[in-house]
């Protein structure tokens, strides 16, 4: 008989946290889709401008498989000088407003996904998180140029405003650590929801402060969060700047760009829940969809962790 593992000893609280009945909980993990850095901008700018605590540490030994996302360390003339440790943390923030929230940020777990999952729970329930709310980016075939779009997801129905978005038929993607967690709190009774921002797909492996800007408003609309984003529009200002001198700078690259733009002002005049379709107005199937999400996390290689 297999002994039952304890969800708790996944991770540790920190002493002397107080009470946060109702508290929401944003979280996102490096590791899974997160096209143009959107979820993990989001996630180091509320850490960046907002005071915080640690309230919960996860057992990364455990949950992370070293060998496939090696920790980095450095190495000055003849010794080891700096590791840098891989996390899996819960911190407790307070957002412009004065009122508090939580936000999980670290990698996304290797192994124990249901003994992960089993343990948000624990937390959710330890500290009544009203929800749970995700954050990634992910890619489209959309110009720069125009709003980007979201894809709003919820374990129940009126969590979210979904009367904008694409319309999507059944379809199978890969999965991950926050796609199971959302999914087995809802079965569980609890509130999670998520938005994944559409990011154009040639900028997908580069960081696009303007998805997280992006998902910090649909955050910030589902929840009433007060998230200020002025230093990503900084971010955002220059990066626009620098997408702009390479559009010019390339000839092939302009023509993509306005074919796209041809393609998103046709489909917002004659039916705005078919961006996703192609040149020919047809819809991607749910199989070539899942497929160019295969692709987009086969090509990140990405930094290691802690970069």
């Amino acid at each position: 008989m297999v002994a039952r593992k304890d969800p708790k000893a996944l991770y540790e609280l920190a002493p002397g946290t107080p009470g946060l009945a109702g508290v929401v909980m944003l979280h996102q993990m490096e590791g899974f889709m997160d096209a143009g850095g959107a979820g993990r901008l989001a996630s180091e700018h509320l850490l960046d401008q907002f005071d915080h605590r640690l309230v919960a540490s996860f057992d990364v030994d455990r949950l992370i498989d070293y060998r496939s996302r090696r920790p980095t360390m450095t190495f000055d003339k003849d010794h080891y000088d700096h590791y840098e440790d891989p996390a899996l943390d819960l911190h407790l923030l307070t957002d412009g407003a004065g009122k508090r929230f939580l936000l999980l940020d670290g990698l996304e777990p290797d192994r124990e996904w249901e003994l992960f999952a089993l343990a948000v729970r624990s937390l959710v329930e330890h500290f009544d998180i009203s929800i749970t709310v995700g954050m990634h980016g992910i890619p489209m075939g959309i110009p720069h140029t125009r709003p980007l779009g979201i894809t709003a997801h919820a374990t129940n129905p009126g969590l979210v405003d979904t009367t904008d978005q694409p319309v999507l038929d059944r379809l199978q993607v890969p999965s991950s650590a926050a796609s199971l967690m959302e999914y087995r709190l809802g079965e569980w009774g609890h509130d999670a929801a998520g938005f994944a921002v559409h990011v154009p797909h040639y900028l997908a492996s580069s960081l696009y402060p303007q998805a997280a800007i992006r998902l910090l408003r649909a955050v910030s609309e589902a929840t009433g969060l007060v998230l200020p984003d002025v230093e990503l529009r900084d971010a955002a200002r220059r990066a626009s700047e620098d997408i702009e001198r390479q559009v010019q700078e390339s000839s092939e690259v302009e023509d993509v760009v306005r074919a796209l733009e041809r393609q998103y002002d046709a489909f917002n005049v004659t039916d705005r829940k078919n961006l996703l379709s192609d040149n020919d107005g047809r819809m991607p199937t749910a199989d070539e969809l899942a497929a160019e999400f295969e692709r987009f996390l086969a090509d990140q290689d990405g930094p290691p962790p802690g970069s």
